[in-house]
């Protein structure tokens, strides 16, 4: 057996684990751990949750008693020192499938606001954009005295590998350190390895969408919406790992959480479409991610505006161009000023014949276009190979990489100047003719004044 075949030890094994709370513990003391041991990691983590820059000091399994002498003991504490200010974090963690409970993260922040405690953290696979986005309903008057904020594992493993590749860590050591944890956290049998799947409800969701039955009533398609909601927010992270770029979901800002939901649960009774916007910082617009359950097929796309000048035609071989790598199957729609319909083609198409983009109006000018994939819809429910989540991701970065990258906004070319007017040159003057003699003299003789010359020349009378 040669050693490419052996499996290298780690700082974190995986093996042995046996049962959901040695799971939990073990992720959690790890997560914790490295938090101290990798400073630039473990500030990267407290930022999200308002503590100070400071000393970092983590425990694990930490007995407290509350207020009636009661013991309780918290999965972990988070401890910053920075001069004579100490702030301080309950920590509550979860891994696989468990889920907060309203119950459970509200004890917490009264013990917190006992013990003297300025935030309590809960940690779940459970992902939210924000940690401010808490997944769980809590009375807010608890949460006056003591912040409480979310981090999900998919987060925190963003966290960690935009800080070893992209960022960096100064030590050594430490980076090596911060590698192990990623390691360890991205292997299933953590239990912290991120979007677990679209949960029990997809397949009844998804076959009830084809079929036509579904009903923004029904439980199970509000139970989806919200699994599309953190799906939006895994995909986003995602790209943040290969980019190296905070990559964020697109989402209005005066919507809530709840009106969001509806919205989509409306979108997947009526239409049976889930659609999300993911922004990409640089990048020519928002990418756009629509799963439609009907049609078993996911789309994504991305939409350019069109130059401002130039004609029609022009304005679409301008984006063609751009597009020379793209695959034959891409799709290009072309929407015109003052027309509610537009044009549409296969990239292969185009190419071959740009003109079919036009509107049948010569004189539309072209307004916006749309590059879109389109795959089918992954069938599995998990995260393997050929699963909805494994297979939407895939799309998304290889749309990203295919399109998106190399896709540049219309830049008008900047006024010129004027050329300077050019010099006209002057008209030669003639030369004068060279001087000749009069007729009888040698050049250098002195020749009389013309009066004189007159005056001998002239006869005299004479006298009759």
């Amino acid at each position: 057996m040669t050693e490419e075949a052996w499996h290298p030890a780690r700082l974190i094994p995986t093996a042995g684990i046996k049962g959901e709370q040695e799971q939990e513990r073990r992720a959690t003391s790890a997560l914790l751990a490295v938090m101290g041991a990798v400073p630039e990691f473990g500030h990267a983590l407290i930022g999200e949750l308002g503590a100070p820059a400071g000393r970092i000091s983590t425990f694990a399994e930490v007995r407290l008693k509350d207020a009636n002498g009661v013991l309780f003991i918290p999965d972990g504490v988070i401890s910053v020192e920075r001069g004579k200010r100490r702030w301080r974090c309950l920590v509550e963690v979860k891994t696989g499938p468990q889920q907060l409970k309203p119950e459970q993260v509200s004890a917490y922040l009264d013990r917190a606001r006992e013990q003297g405690f300025d935030c309590v953290l809960t940690i779940t696979n459970e992902i939210t954009a924000r940690a401010e986005d808490v997944p769980v309903a809590i009375d807010r008057r608890k949460v006056k005295r003591v912040d409480l904020r979310h981090l999900s594992w998919w987060k925190i493993i963003t966290a960690a590998v935009l800080q070893h590749r992209f960022r960096g860590v100064s030590d050594p050591d430490q980076a090596w350190i911060l590698g192990e944890l990623i390691a360890y956290l991205d292997h299933e049998n953590s239990g912290a390895s991120g979007f677990q799947d679209m949960g029990e409800s997809w397949v009844a969701v998804r076959d009830g969408a084809k079929s036509g039955t579904l009903r923004s009533s029904d439980p199970n398609v509000r139970t989806v919406a919200e699994r599309w909601e953190q799906f939006v927010d895994y995909l986003a992270l995602g790209l943040s790992q290969d980019l190296g770029r905070d990559v964020t979901p697109l989402r209005a800002r005066r919507m809530e959480y709840q009106d969001r939901l509806d919205q989509l649960v409306s979108q997947l009774s009526e239409q049976g479409v889930l659609g999300g916007e993911i922004r990409v910082p640089g990048a020519i617009g928002p990418v756009s991610v629509e799963a439609d359950l009907r049609a078993r097929q996911v789309t994504t796309s991305v939409t350019v505006a069109a130059p401002d000048s130039g004609k029609p035609l022009t304005r679409i071989n301008w984006l063609l161009r751009q597009l020379a790598e793209g695959s034959d199957d891409l799709r290009v729609d072309v929407s015109f000023q003052s027309v509610r319909g537009s044009t549409s083609a296969l990239l292969s198409q185009a190419r071959d014949t740009p003109s079919r983009l036009l509107s049948t109006d010569p004189r539309r000018e072209p307004r916006f276009m749309t590059v879109a994939m389109a795959r089918p819809l992954g069938s599995k429910r998990g995260r393997g190979q050929g699963s909805f989540v494994a297979e939407t991701r895939r799309q998304l970065v290889e749309f990203y990489r295919e399109v998106v990258q190399d896709l540049r906004a219309w830049q008008p070319r900047p006024p010129r100047l004027p050329e300077p007017p050019t010099s006209v040159p002057s008209t030669p003057q003639p030369e004068p003719p060279p001087f000749t003699a009069p007729e009888g003299r040698e050049i250098g003789e002195a020749v009389a004044p013309e009066s004189e010359m007159l005056t001998s020349a002239t006869p005299s009378p004479k006298n009759d």
